[in-house]
């Protein structure tokens, strides 16, 4: 058997035990996502971004990870017996200055750039109480990434990232 089919045949085994481990751990239908915000990044990122700026950031983690549940049939608001998924958002960094910095900063510009990233903590609570921690921590090492994108892009890159892992069933996103 050549290297290329043992490989194949490596990762098709690694997704049947992924799925399966899956659909024992967690429940397969999500009714609730909650987002909070971590009191260090409350302190320190409200005050420094801004709270409708970190606010904002927060609805867009709960938007996209409820469509990204919902596009995978996963997402049934209310459900009766379905699961809740707690979220906390721990940091972000914004790749261009928000528009309190630009505020509190008069020097800086919409032209400046620099690497941004989220991190992302919960736990997905199921119907008979046992509770499956999730967690998911992506910035960008290479700032030739940053120049063509908007304030929060790298963040909002993160949340995708966070958001199709959990509707795809990863229940063993790595936590620090």
């Amino acid at each position: 058997m050549g290297m290329s089919a043992r490989v194949l045949m490596m990762v098709a085994g690694l997704s049947l035990m992924g799925t399966a481990a899956w659909s024992q751990s967690v429940d397969p239908v999500v009714s609730r996502v909650t987002v909070t915000l971590d009191p260090k990044f409350v302190a320190g990122g409200v005050k420094t971004y801004g709270a409708k700026e970190v606010g904002d950031l927060a609805d867009y983690l709960k938007k996209t990870v409820e469509k990204d549940l919902t596009a995978k049939g996963r997402f049934k608001a209310e459900a009766a017996g379905g699961s809740a998924l707690q979220l906390v958002l721990v940091d972000a960094k914004p790749n261009r200055p928000t528009f309190k910095q630009m505020t509190d900063r008069p020097g800086l510009s919409m032209q400046s750039f620099g690497i941004g990233g989220a991190e992302i903590r919960g736990e997905q609570v199921n119907a008979d109480g046992s509770r499956v921690k999730l967690g998911y921590s992506w910035y960008e090492s290479d700032i030739r990434w940053a120049e063509g994108l908007g304030t929060w892009g790298d963040a909002e890159q993160a949340i995708h990232g966070f958001a199709r892992r959990v509707a795809e069933g990863h229940a063993d996103i790595p936590t620090k």
